[in-house]
């Protein structure tokens, strides 16, 4: 079943949507809501393009990767040994969320639009988003300036308690959207993190340690 939504900032119970996750449409994604949504497993997910209201997707098998079974290959092993690239956490939200609408602008059903871009930037605002930078050190021949850093890779998402919701990821240097999540699994190991949500499954996260877990494990998880 796909609820309606109205102004009320509320949401119905995510067991009875539909098969693929879908379970209302409407609403707004003002600060209010994206909090209520998030702290239930409930995530935006539409096409800007074609969708007039926001879409509300609940999977009833989520997606996630634990902190501590965050998988290095040796070969991600070898590129971190090598110390390339220089990592950080919000130093650019605005250039990680606009790499990643840019990516998929072209797509169909390219979803980051300026609506969501303004309301995760808000949520970056007060706190409840965060970004992953991955930096290429640039050496610019002036030994008094040092070297310059360009934006190559990174991740965004919503923080809340000690979950993290990933949201889009993008690299335009190899595996550097890789690094941005070890990176991300590292610090939350180390400040008692307990999952991240990837929301639905693809082959490159689960070559990172991602696994399925039921809904009802999940929430059990963000309310503890």
């Amino acid at each position: 079943m796909v609820f309606q939504l109205d102004d009320t900032i509320t949401f119905p119970d995510p067991h009875y949507g539909e098969p693929d996750g879908l379970l209302a449409v409407g609403g707004d994604l003002s600060v209010d809501r994206l909090l209520l949504a998030y702290s239930n497993g409930i995530f935006p997910w539409f096409s800007f393009r074609d969708c007039e209201e926001p879409q509300w997707y609940c999977p009833m098998q989520r997606f996630v990767i634990f902190p501590k079974e965050i998988h290095i290959s040796h070969s991600m092993r070898t590129l971190l040994n090598k110390g390339r690239y220089e990592v950080s956490i919000n130093q650019d939200f605005e250039g990680v969320i606009r790499q990643c609408s840019l990516l998929r602008a072209d797509k169909p059903g390219a979803w980051l639009g300026e609506d969501m871009i303004e309301a995760y930037t808000e949520l970056h605002r007060q706190h409840f988003a965060a970004s992953v930078e991955v930096w290429d050190p640039i050496a610019d021949g002036n030994d008094n300036e040092g070297p310059t850093h360009r934006l190559v890779g990174g991740l965004y998402g919503v923080n809340i308690g000690k979950a993290f919701f990933g949201e889009s990821m993008f690299s335009l240097v190899p595996s550097a959207s890789k690094l941005a999540l070890i990176f991300l699994a590292q610090v939350l190991e180390e400040n008692g993190g307990t999952l991240i949500d990837c929301q639905f499954e693809t082959p490159h996260l689960r070559s990172m340690g991602g696994r399925h877990i039921s809904y009802d494990e999940y929430i059990q998880l963000l309310n503890s």
